[in-house]
């Protein structure tokens, strides 16, 4: 059976598919059952580490992660040396090296788009996965999933499925995570770095995500935060692909305790010590607010979201926010009760 399925951040969505994949393939050597396409590396990487845990004990089981920025010659010899039975891939590359004929999909029974919105909404990404759809078998199942899924691109998600299982959260006040405590400090552009300091200082945490807009804020902020003695790291998109990831590891073995990153990192990525996000710039819209401040309070722990409006735009994408989700998102205080958003 085909499935759409949309669901709040950190309730397990991966899992679903991961052991769905799992509980009904039927591992044949030489053949991938199982296709599952994401929009970022570190979350193709993040999925593929499931695969793994899920699997421990089925040793017949091989899990490949396909993504571009590294050399394809050295991936097309690992594919031909370990045939997979799982591929997770980010589209532009699994296209390439299907073209090519490294890979051959004509087996594969199980296809999975994670963040499905974020593929299909951008248009060359739709493109890419319509070419990788059709070199699938005719008769597979089809799942998607996302924690925001739109009304409008329902039907292009439905245009891969035949009368699949529908589940949405049509009532966007539910996508509200209820462990997360949420506050905004107004302040000027001048100001946030002081602010983040004091933030820093005074509040109790495991680890903090910090999202900025660009990747010059990015490299900015975190060499700020390392010259005030802060163990920060940061993850941004002109990074090469094998410091990403490095980066993205170290941060998650709880190596740094401090990410500043952009919104690279907003969607999917499950770091378990994460119980702050700051927004140290707002996010572009209520979306990416929601997925940002879901790295936060995952699984429905406790969580703390703090962002920072320096401007009318700000303010109006908070005020989307409130709308669109019915949350209530007040002012910081002078004080905040550490019990509200640190786990016992």
């Amino acid at each position: 059976m085909d499935v759409i399925c949309q669901a709040k951040s950190g309730m397990g969505k991966t899992a679903v598919f991961v052991l769905a994949v799992l509980q009904q393939l039927e591992p044949v050597p030489g053949e991938v059952g199982a296709l599952i396409l994401c929009h970022t590396r570190e979350l193709a990487y993040q999925i593929k580490h499931e695969f793994e845990r899920f699997s421990a004990y089925l040793p017949a089981l091989n899990v490949a992660v396909i993504f571009g920025g590294v050399n394809i010659k050295q991936q097309k010899a690992e594919l031909k040396e370990k045939p997979p039975s799982i591929i997770v891939a980010t589209p532009g590359r699994c296209k390439a090296l299907a073209k090519d004929g490294d890979i051959s999909l004509k087996q594969c029974g199980h296809f999975i788009l994670d963040e499905c919105d974020k593929m299909l909404e951008q248009l060359d990404m739709r493109a890419d996965v319509q070419e990788i759809f059709k070199m699938t078998p005719h008769d597979k199942q089809v799942m998607m999933f996302s924690a925001t899924l739109s009304k409008e691109i329902r039907p292009v998600c439905k245009k891969f499925m035949n009368d699949p299982m529908e589940i949405y959260v049509d009532d966007e006040t539910k996508l509200t995570l209820h462990g997360l405590v949420q506050h905004y400090i107004k302040l000027t552009e001048a100001e946030k770095n002081r602010k983040l300091n004091d933030l820093l200082d005074a509040l109790m945490f495991n680890q903090v995500v910090i999202f900025v807009k660009s990747v010059q804020r990015c490299t900015y902020l975190d060499k700020l935060l390392t010259e005030c003695n802060f163990p920060s790291i940061a993850i941004h998109r002109g990074m090469s692909q094998e410091e990403r990831l490095a980066r993205y590891k170290s941060f998650k073995e709880g190596n740094k305790r401090i990410l500043v990153a952009t919104d690279l990192v907003a969607r999917g990525i499950d770091i378990e010590r994460v119980n702050i996000v700051i927004n140290y710039d707002m996010p572009d819209g209520a979306d990416t607010y929601l997925h940002r401040v879901g790295r936060a309070g995952r699984f429905g722990t406790k969580g703390l979201a703090i962002t920072f409006l320096s401007s009318d735009e700000d303010t109006a994408v908070l005020d989307a926010v409130h709308a669109r989700f019915e949350v209530e998102i007040k002012e910081l205080p002078e004080q905040i009760d550490t019990s509200t958003y640190m786990p016992a």
